[in-house]
């Protein structure tokens, strides 16, 4: 389980669309069940359907960089932490993004 959170943890760098799906199927790497497996192995079956989804950069994009970002400022209410999240384009294109707790 954790050899196969550790690979899909790699390809989310070049594949955002299941960034949030695997780093949520990690957060039970210590004691995983069998539903947890099933939703790794759900996840590496679209990515076996979908395999020319990703980030692709073209050569004659515009180089115009723009960034955006949010907060929720304490939207979780069990332990009020925040929620923030940023991304940057270069052109239409993702070059960089994160979210976190």
């Amino acid at each position: 389980y954790r050899s196969m959170i550790g690979s899909l943890l790699y390809l989310t760098a070049s594949r955002p669309d299941i960034l949030f799906s695997v780093c949520l199927c990690a957060h039970f790497q210590s004691s995983p069940e069998e539903s947890h497996l099933f939703a790794v192995k759900r996840i590496l079956k679209y990515l076996a359907y979908t395999p020319t989804l990703g980030l692709w950069y073209s050569q004659y994009s515009s180089f115009d960089l723009h960034s955006f970002s949010d907060s929720n400022f304490g939207g979780y209410k069990v332990d009020r932490k925040s929620t923030s999240g940023s991304c940057q384009y270069l052109g239409s294109m993702v070059i960089s993004w994160f979210s976190k707790k």
